[in-house]
Formats: structure tokens, sequence, C-alpha cells
């Protein structure tokens, strides 16, 4: 029975990693389009950053997730180094979460709802942790009040972890 959660969590995590090739945002334009107050911006080639974490989102957002790290990040994150230091990125990448057409109890990505980023930089955020966010469908910024919510969510919520949900997965 271990081995068999152990293969399906496994297989889960690889079609979620292997899923975030096909989401829709095109790289070369997402990257001039920047989110409003923060101005982050969709980084280059984080599809190939290492993997952090995978989470599940319940009703209503009913979601699949996984979190990539730049390099900056992943060895703050390996060495359980709080603050982030500054030029840390964490990328967000989210599916809804639909059955598994060939395995019913299992979910699978459906389709692709939002990339969200953080960027750490101290001096150019000091009045949201020293983070700056994003959120983007389908490539471009979500409006100015979805952003006006992230730093509050994470500042009433992880305060004390630096401001960041995801742990490294062990």
């Amino acid at each position: 029975m271990k081995s068999t959660c152990s293969g399906l969590v496994a297989a889960l995590l690889m079609t979620l990693v292997s899923a975030s090739v096909s989401l829709p945002a095109d790289a070369a334009s997402a990257a001039e389009a920047a989110s409003p107050i923060y101005g982050v911006t969709i980084p280059h080639g984080y599809r190939k950053w290492q993997f952090v974490a995978p989470a599940e989102e319940a009703d209503p957002l009913n979601e699949l997730r996984i979190v990539l790290g730049n390099p900056t990040a992943m060895k703050a994150l390996e060495k359980n180094t709080l603050p982030f230091p500054d030029g840390s990125i964490l990328v967000k990448l989210a599916w809804k979460r639909v059955p598994s057409a060939e395995f019913g109890p299992a979910s699978v990505p459906g389709a692709a709802t939002t990339v969200q980023v953080m960027v750490k930089d101290s001096k150019r955020y000091p009045d949201s942790g020293g983070w700056g966010f994003g959120r983007f469908i389908n490539g471009q910024p979500t409006d100015l009040a979805q952003h006006q919510t992230c730093f509050a969510c994470h500042q009433a919520r992880v305060k004390n972890h630096d401001f960041v949900f995801t742990r490294l997965a062990p």
C-alpha cells in the first residue's frame, strides 16, 4: 500500500512538472507585462528551475499547484535560511484539479489558472517585507485590486517565515 501511494505521489508530481511546459504564458511577451504596484514580470527560464513543493488548494479554487525556485531561493530553502536573500525568486504554477480519466481516486492538472511570482529585493520593496508580487493569467498581470491583496495575505499568515507560505518538500 505504501509503495502504491508513493508511486501515485511520484506520478502526480511528474504530471505537474511536465504540465508546466504547456502553460499558455508566452515567455517573450509575458516578460514585458509587469504587475501593478510591484512591476514584477514572469522570469525568463523559470520552467527549468528546481522544484520546491506541490500544493493542493481546496474549494473554492480547487487547484493543483507547484512552486519552483531560482538558485538563490533554493539555496536558502535547502539551508533553511530566513530571511530569504535578495535575488530569491519563487514561481507558483496552478491548474484546476480534475479527476484522472485513468484512475478515479487521483487528481490531475486541468486548465492552467495562474502563474504567481515573488521576487525578493529589500531595497525595491521595503513596504512589503522585501518582496514584490506578480499574479498572471495567460501571461498577463491581473488587476490592481488583486495585487493589493498579496502582501496583506502573506503578512497575516506567514510573517514569521519571511512572508513565504512554501516549505521545501522533504
